[in-house]
């Protein structure tokens, strides 16, 4: 069965408004893409050549460079003999030989079918995301590249961690324990529930074993802090508030050098507002002393006789772990997204945050909240939250995804809309500026994904996630820009 994921349905519906009319989940999304009469200013950027084929497929800052690599619009093979699937999401970069990155890399792809690759460990032989880890040059030459971790779903984000890991997140709760997602594809193929974290070593493949005890929901992104020891985790339930979680483990992963299972999972709450509605509009700097709730089940499982749709509805799973920490007092935001860690903070982004109070999905897409992107700050030390960006319009910042940091200190932040997709830089004060503009022929409203720089911070590299995935590697005067 052809594959389809909640953006390529969207994007579809979009472009045949007026065809017909949209009904069920989707319904009203067409007059998303319409409903924007003014455009972002361009001033700053400028069309710039591919360094390969010498197609235009960024607008960037004068003076920068690019070039692009690992386009699955063609058959791409890797070092191992493995056929590079789409999908390009998360990404990570780490200190390679010779000034070169190792980069591992989320391929986010859904539906059950054989695994990508018979060379990497597989924890479900018939699921068909995982990841991939190649050395690059700072101007996008490849080499050493094999896929390190095959048999997962929907590996979305992640996020570095110090010790020299990746952490691969699955953005799904499908299994053969769980009913159909929102593609209606069934689950039954499926041997293993889905829904968790793994850990990806940079120097060789995964060992498959899932983290079960940091939780089995819409996991998004992971990010650590050397100094307590503890995993942060965001939650994009797509339909439904999502939460902000901590992973303790039972061991410090700096002493041992390996995220561990059997620790506690918790959901951040608000100090005296029970179920604090963060996915609505804030003050400025609005900022919040917080709590952290216990997850008692995070990895449950559901009955089912093999063979057979199980019983169990997939938004019920969704919600399973969400709902034991918003009966706790747990606050509920919009689709968080992408997070980084950066000297005591943790940074994460609220893609629909910013709307109207009361919560609900978008009327035009059905994702929760209906505002255009929020981007919070969690100081891990004070135990506060605080709100460092609120876009007033989708002409401003339209979704903000994934988020990575500069050397330097700045916020880069990915879009991810139906319309043009940016990159953009954010200050710690709140200003905000263009970087990169996606002018690929024919997509330029695909999105970016997996935004991570080099150990040196001159070459930034991303991704476009779509089923013709294909990574940039971006250099240029970053200081002169602010980034």
């Amino acid at each position: 069965m052809v594959q389809v994921d909640r953006r390529t349905f969207l994007k579809g519906a979009a472009a045949t408004a007026g065809a017909a009319a949209l009904h069920g989940p989707f319904e009203g999304f067409v007059s998303l893409a319409s409903a924007v009469s003014s455009k972002p200013d361009f001033r700053d950027l400028v069309p710039i050549a591919d360094e390969r084929g010498g197609v235009v497929r960024l607008w960037l800052p004068e003076g920068f460079q690019y070039r692009s690599f690992h386009d699955t619009s063609a058959p791409v093979f890797l070092d191992d003999g493995t056929r590079l699937p789409g999908r390009h999401d998360g990404m990570g970069a780490f200190p390679g030989p010779n000034g070169n990155s190792i980069l591992i890399r989320n391929h986010e792809v859904n539906g059950p079918g054989a695994a990508f690759s018979a060379t990497a460990p597989v924890y479900d032989p018939m699921a068909r995301g995982g990841t991939t880890t190649f050395e690059a040059t700072p101007t996008g030459g490849v080499a050493n590249s094999f896929a390190s971790l095959v048999g997962t779903q929907m590996n979305c984000a992640g996020g570095r961690m110090p010790w020299g890991a990746w952490i691969t997140c699955e953005e799904t709760v499908n299994g053969p324990d769980v009913g159909a997602d929102f593609t209606g594809v069934s689950n039954v193929a499926l041997t293993q529930p889905h829904g968790f974290i793994f850990e990806v070593p940079v120097d060789g493949p995964a060992s498959a074993d899932p983290i079960r005890n940091a939780g089995r929901f819409a996991h998004e992104a992971a990010v650590f802090d050397p100094v307590a020891g503890n995993l942060y985790l965001t939650e994009d339930n797509f339909g439904f508030p999502s939460g902000f979680y901590r992973y303790i483990p039972p061991t410090n992963p700096m002493d041992s050098g390996a995220l561990a299972d059997g620790g506690q999972l918790q959901m951040l709450a608000v100090e005296g507002i029970a179920n604090a509605d963060l996915a609505a509009a804030q003050r400025k700097r609005a900022t919040y002393p917080v709590t952290w709730v216990d997850i008692d089940d995070p990895a449950p499982s559901f009955p089912y006789t093999p063979g057979v749709p199980a019983p169990t509805s997939n938004n019920t799973a969704l919600t399973y772990v969400s709902s034991q920490g918003l009966a706790q007092g747990a606050a509920g935001f919009s689709r968080l997204e992408g997070a980084v860690y950066d000297e005591g903070v943790v940074y994460f982004c609220s893609t629909q945050g910013g709307g109207a109070a009361g919560g609900g999905p978008n009327p035009s897409v059905n994702g929760w909240g209906t505002g255009s992107g929020q981007i919070w700050a969690y100081r891990i030390a004070e135990q506060e939250l605080q709100l460092i960006y609120q876009s007033p319009n989708r002409a401003t910042l339209d979704f903000p995804d994934n988020v990575t940091t500069s050397p330097r200190g700045t916020i880069i932040l990915c879009e991810d809309n139906v319309e043009d997709n940016f990159i953009r830089g954010l200050s710690r004060g709140g200003q905000l500026w263009s970087i990169a503009l996606n002018r690929m022929p024919g997509r330029t409203n695909d999105e970016f994904a997996g935004s991570t720089f080099s150990d040196d911070g001159e070459t930034l590299f991303v991704n476009i996630q779509a089923s013709n995935g294909l990574t940039f590697a971006i250099w240029g005067p970053w200081q002169r820009i602010g980034v």
